[in-house]
């Protein structure tokens, strides 16, 4: 069960985080997890933590010691790009599923403008290091699209008009700002301190985005496409993380409510459609927990681009408008290994808000993420309140 979610603001690259390395990011929101739970960090099993550029060396034990965590706490640093935050939490879930009582930190990380160079050796070892600003995902015979190119790929093969993405991209910025204005996502930031300044909220949503400006954003990856720089996310930095128990610990904790996880799925899809791979692994889950898409209560998908979440919300038969309440990364951000997380957390703290308006509403949620190289992550969870044994 998860009883604690909690993310920094998520702001662009290269702006209000960029002298914060990935370490940096994650400790102060491991920290207040435990502050808000009242775990001990000598009470922490383990660190699982999702990181998609850094430079390696297990930056999860690297920001569990930062924390100030106890050397006896391990950490685990997974890589599955995009879906890697995610996919920390399944892994963690599943650990706590194996048996015991223990308590682990899950999430993940990303500084992007932090992250290091990275070259490959010629075969001259006197020659110049050759740059690249990308790794390759998948032998080059299955294709290795950039990004953008697989969005378009996607937009094209499931029939996504430019239409449609602009007016889903301006929703996302449109109800982002509303959930600012609202304070709804406060309670789940924690405040860092960047350049000598506190910075604590989100910087990207834009509220003066308007219908007639998102038509005017021409082609940014393939010409007479329809995938533009308006209807596509931007590079962010951030950190997002929860505190994953049994149930039967997490009553111990005193914990009031939280998350249950029913269930995890990851999928592989062709490479050149990747964005079609959150969808896949959804409805595999779906099968097997028996439920149908419109029994979902909350979706978080991560909009890396509005072509490949319409894409994924077409084929589960959930309608867009029922994703993403409080907008998404085309207004937030992607900030790569943390993203996965950030949906989490955003579940958990919209679940709550359910539970405010109609007491005992237990809430069933999805989380789910296309992932570069064609794979897809879903996990589903059912929000429920705690009484004491």
């Amino acid at each position: 069960m998860i009883i604690a979610a909690l993310r920094t603001p998520i702001c662009r690259a290269n702006g209000q985080l960029k002298s914060l390395r990935a370490e940096e990011l994650l400790s102060p929101v491991l920290r207040a997890l435990l502050t808000a739970t009242g775990v001990a960090g000598s009470d922490v099993s383990d660190v699982v933590i999702g990181n998609a550029v850094g430079g390696g060396g297990n930056l999860a034990r690297y920001a569990a010691l930062r924390a100030g965590l106890p050397a006896g706490v391990p950490g685990l640093t997974v890589d599955r790009q995009c879906g890697s935050g995610l996919d920390a939490i399944a892994l963690a879930s599943r650990l706590v599923a194996a048996g015991g009582n223990g308590v682990f930190l899950a999430g993940g990380v990303e500084s992007i403008s932090t992250a290091p160079l990275r070259a490959r050796r010629n075969q001259d070892p006197d020659g110049e290091p050759d740059f690249y600003t990308r790794a390759t995902f998948v032998p080059p015979e299955f294709g290795d699209p950039d990004m953008g190119v697989a969005a378009e790929n996607v937009a094209r093969e499931f029939f996504v008009s430019r239409e449609r993405q602009d007016e889903f991209a301006l929703r996302s910025h449109q109800r982002a700002v509303a959930a600012s204005a609202q304070g709804a996502f406060a309670p789940e930031i924690v405040p860092v301190e960047a350049g000598g300044a506190v910075v604590q909220a989100d910087d990207g949503p834009r509220a003066s985005l308007k219908a007639g400006l998102m038509g005017r954003f021409p082609p940014a990856f393939v010409p007479g496409g329809t995938v533009t720089a308006g209807n596509s996310c931007f590079d962010a930095d951030a950190a997002s993380a929860v505190v994953i128990t049994s149930l039967q610990r997490a009553r111990q904790l005193g914990a009031a409510d939280g998350l249950l996880i029913l269930g995890c799925d990851t999928a592989g899809v062709e490479p050149e459609l990747l964005g079609i791979g959150a969808s896949v692994a959804a409805k595999r889950l779906l099968a097997e927990l028996g439920l149908e898409p419109g029994k979902l209560d909350l979706v978080e998908f991560n909009e890396a681009f509005a072509s490949q979440t319409l894409a994924c919300l077409d084929a589960l038969g959930v309608e867009p408008e029922r994703a993403n309440l409080d907008g998404g990364a085309l207004a937030l951000g992607h900030a790569y290994g943390a993203s996965g997380a950030v949906l989490v957390t955003r579940l958990l703290a919209q679940a709550r808000r359910i539970a405010e308006d109609q007491p005992g509403r237990e809430s069933l949620a999805l989380a789910m993420i296309s992932i570069a190289g064609g794979m897809g992550t879903a996990a589903m969870f059912q929000y429920a309140q705690l009484t004491a044994d």
